[in-house]
């Protein structure tokens, strides 16, 4: 199967095309954003364990939370600046889950819960205005039909070329024009 100059040319453009109209959307500029601000937030969640939380853990203790480790095989000894044995930090990675469950309290606190009230007033906000719309359609419908009444009794008989006799406005219901005797 061989492809042509002009096919590739124009698969070119529509995957250009595609890739221009995923940037233009309104959410990958949100992202974007969302990681900035996600970027700079860890840090301060970061500086916060590591000053705060790490200090008043280790203070329990004798080291800081994130060099607490065990050995599992043999003791673990100290040569030249190096590790001798197999070491687990279980400091750093408790250290680590800290870091995340202050971050995911914090974004769920100061961010997910205030939006999904905002959000939750503005669906009831937009629940009773489509009730007063939907009121005032039909009142406006009513009042309407009742300004048709008035023009028709106003009218008086109808006058017109036609041998019945009578006089009499008729009035309609459901929008529909009035009934008259000679009709």
């Amino acid at each position: 199967m061989t492809r042509t100059k002009g096919t590739l040319v124009a698969k070119k453009e529509s995957l250009l095309g595609g890739f221009k109209a995923f940037l233009m959307r309104g959410n990958v500029i949100d992202l974007a954003v969302a990681v900035v601000i996600g970027a700079a937030f860890t840090n301060i969640v970061n500086s916060v364990v590591k000053g705060i939380i790490n200090p008043v853990v280790g203070a329990f203790g004798t080291k800081d939370l994130e060099s607490y480790s065990s050995c599992i095989k043999g003791t673990c000894v100290v040569v030249n600046g190096e590790v001798q044995g197999v070491q687990l930090q279980w400091g750093l990675v408790l250290s680590a889950m800290l870091s995340f469950l202050i971050t995911a309290a914090v974004v769920y606190f100061l961010m997910v819960l205030p939006m999904a009230k905002i959000l939750a007033k503005r669906a009831a906000h937009d629940k009773a205005k489509e009730g007063v719309a939907e009121t005032m359609e039909i009142s406006e419908l009513e009042v309407l039909k009742e300004i048709r009444d008035h023009l028709v009794a106003q009218r008086g008989p109808s006058t017109g070329t036609g041998t019945g006799a009578g006089t009499g406005s008729g009035s309609g219901s459901g929008g529909g024009a009035g009934t008259h005797p000679t009709s």
